[in-house]
């Protein structure tokens, strides 16, 4: 059946896709200027005959109309120049049967949100939470990790980073093969469950940020080309594939694809933020950057809620952080992978492939403290070539630190967590590092309870695809020597075994399990959003010290003035005040028990009028310690080993000159 549009006057939110009218009917519109027709095939269910509309050229390559008679629910996809093959819309809002099927028509306005106070992401200290709902719980549902939220919210979390979620081929996958930017996959449940989730968290006070992916797409359904080769760059390659056209023959549109598709995310899903994969591989020659451009318009899109955008970007490009003042981009925070890096190396010994140029001393974790990058334009002998950029003037909060995320435990080999092969004292002593740091922590899905789950790269393609996927995992491992070896090639799981993905999911029964490292990350979160020097978020906070080869101090400075020396106190009262809005002080020793005699190194010095108490200690008998006897006494200091011991000042009366001889009574 051959349906006539209706040309009336159109009112839409996006560019491209096909949108609700006011008035009725649905509005289509697709980018196809290689294209000469372009006819929107309405599928009714049942036996119905398909509705077929020619869409009107536009300028520009656009091709638009409104179809008085469809309506949300509806489903179709769009036939070219007259052939028989027909292909799902670019800018589709739901593929209910998966990249190769139909669009469906989705009316946003529908879910009715509850969020109405929710202001964004604050600024406070924060606590990140990477989640792939697909093995988040069982179930692998939207409303299945709704179930979860209020207990993260306990935890202590503050975002949740959702990993891709745009849709893609198969029955399971990470997310970043995604081919329907604006469809959220199907295998988790519908839109408007996803809404429900977002609008839970905000009750719950959780931000939720989406991981999205806007250097390349999948090899299997996506259908882009179709409409335009000029989609994809025919200047750039990235690592996976064609890079998307951002700075070629007739961009602008691309441009606008990809930047409509971050406020789309921002403003229908009520989304606090993206974190956009792999920006190395997102290439713009002109000015503004795409990153830059994305970042403004996300902003825009969320009107007065504040936002929050972190990269992933390997070579460590500060631009991305700098102020658009300071010729950057803006965005918010870059991930660090440095300190994962350096981490990992002391938890495992080895320093291998990209671990080659780290060693886990304490050196490197007192500069991570202080300056984020490790590497800010070194020799990287590793790549042979310089790494990274000069990041001094950034403030913590720049960056993001973590000892686990999705890529790093499947790069394991096994896809086991740190805490399987490392030390528990050791564990326990980094964990306190990082999460009491002023960088922003991330913790990954299950991290909080030791989950016993591993977590592998799986993807489920096409048999021939899903064989050269596996090819290049397995050449993709052969950078560390240890698993080049034939023998341990042959035992790297298989990604298109359904195995390999349903050993990945959680089990909550863990969290009592194994209460002690869960006591572990719950008590840490909460000192740091709860004392007053640990949630100080400014930069020049902290600075350190190397006391051996394996025991290091960091200092966390308060904004409180010390007595200046000298000076007579006042009264005793304020003195003690002093003391409670004083320093912290955290020991972290790698190694066995160091005795530190004598200890010249003055940031052991407590605050005048003070002394260092203990106020947290990773030996404690609640997480899995034997306790903690204190730190300094008439032996000078006595540092346990495998530990991260965190200390107060307390006020203390001095006798004066206790060590003179007393003058004889009469």
């Amino acid at each position: 059946m051959l349906m006539k549009p209706d040309q009336k006057s159109v009112q839409r939110r996006r560019p491209m896709g096909a949108e609700i009218q006011p008035g009725g009917g649905v509005s289509f519109r697709v980018w196809a200027p290689q294209r000469q027709r372009v006819t929107v095939v309405l599928e009714p269910s049942g036996e119905a005959e398909p509705v077929r509309a020619e869409l009107k050229s536009e300028r520009d390559g656009y091709f638009s109309a409104v179809i008085p008679a469809a309506r949300a629910g509806d489903h179709y996809r769009f036939a070219l120049d007259g052939a028989e093959q027909l292909f799902p819309d670019p800018a589709s809002r739901f593929q209910p049967a998966g990249p190769h099927g139909p669009s469906q028509v989705i009316d946003p306005g529908a879910f009715t949100w509850t969020d109405e106070s929710w202001s964004g992401i604050m600024k406070k200290p924060q606590v990140i939470y990477e989640m792939h709902v697909g093995t988040f719980t069982g179930e692998g549902t939207w409303q299945a990790a709704l179930q979860q939220l209020p207990m993260l919210a306990e935890l202590g979390v503050t975002i949740l980073q959702i990993m891709p979620v745009a849709d893609f081929p198969g029955r399971f996958g990470w997310g970043y093969d995604g081919v329907n930017l604006f469809a959220p996959t199907r295998l988790y449940g519908l839109p408007d469950e996803f809404r429900r989730f977002v609008d839970a968290a905000h009750a719950a006070g959780l931000a939720v940020i989406l991981d999205v992916v806007y250097n390349h797409l999948g090899p299997d359904g996506n259908h882009l080309p179709q409409f335009s080769k000029d989609y994809f760059s025919t200047r750039h390659q990235t690592d996976w594939g064609a890079a998307l056209n951002f700075d070629g023959e007739n961009c602008a549109a691309v441009r606008e694809y990809v930047l409509s598709n971050a406020e789309y995310w921002i403003d229908e899903y009520h989304l606090d933020g993206l974190r956009l994969d792999a920006t190395q591989n997102i290439y713009d020659d002109t000015e503004p950057h795409i990153l830059a451009e994305i970042t403004s318009r996300a902003r825009a899109a969320a009107g007065e809620r504040t936002v929050f955008i972190v990269a992933e970007n390997e070579p460590q490009d500060v631009r991305l952080i700098r102020s658009r003042e300071e010729e950057g981009h803006g965005l918010d925070a870059i991930w660090n992978d440095d300190f994962h890096h350096t981490s990992m190396v002391l938890l495992s010994g080895h320093s291998e492939a990209y671990y080659t140029d780290y060693r886990g001393t304490p050196q490197e974790f007192i500069s991570a403290l202080k300056w984020g990058f490790l590497f800010q334009g070194q020799w990287y002998s590793w790549q042979k070539h310089r790494r990274g950029t000069a990041a001094l003037d950034q403030p913590p909060t720049k960056f993001v630190s973590f000892i686990q995320n999705h890529d790093q435990i499947a790069n394991s080999c096994r896809g086991v967590r740190c805490h399987s092969f490392a030390a528990a004292g050791s564990y326990r002593a980094l964990t306190a590092l990082y999460l009491l740091a002023p960088q922003i922590p991330m913790l990954f899905q299950g991290q909080e309870f030791a989950s016993s789950a591993p977590f592998f790269y799986f993807a489920d393609h096409r048999e021939e695809l899903a064989r050269m996927v596996h090819e290049g995992r397995c050449a993709f491992m052969r950078q560390f020597r240890s698993v080049a070896r034939p023998e341990v090639q042959a035992k790297l799981p298989d990604p298109a075994d359904p195995a390999t993905f349903l050993r990945c999911k959680l089990d909550f029964a863990e969290r009592d399990k194994h209460a002690e490292v869960y006591s572990l990350h719950k008590d840490l979160l909460k000192l740091r959003q709860t004392d007053p020097v640990f949630k100080q978020l400014r930069a020049g906070h902290v600075d350190g010290a190397v006391l051996s080869s394996e025991a290091f101090l960091i200092r966390f400075f308060a904004n409180s003035l010390h007595v200046r020396p000298g000076r007579k106190r006042k009264s005793s009262v304020a003195a003690h005040k002093r003391c409670e809005r004083g320093d912290r002080l955290m020991v972290v020793n790698f190694g066995s028990d160091l005795h530190l005699d004598p200890a010249p190194e003055p940031l052991l010095a407590p605050p005048a009028g003070c002394r260092w108490e203990i106020l947290w200690s990773s030996e404690d008998f609640p997480y899995g310690g034997t306790g903690t006897a204190s730190l300094e006494s008439e032996q000078n200091w006595q540092i346990p080993g495998h530990a991260a011991v965190v200390m107060r000042p307390q006020f203390f009366v001095e006798e004066e000159n206790p060590h003179a001889e007393r003058a004889p009574t009469t």
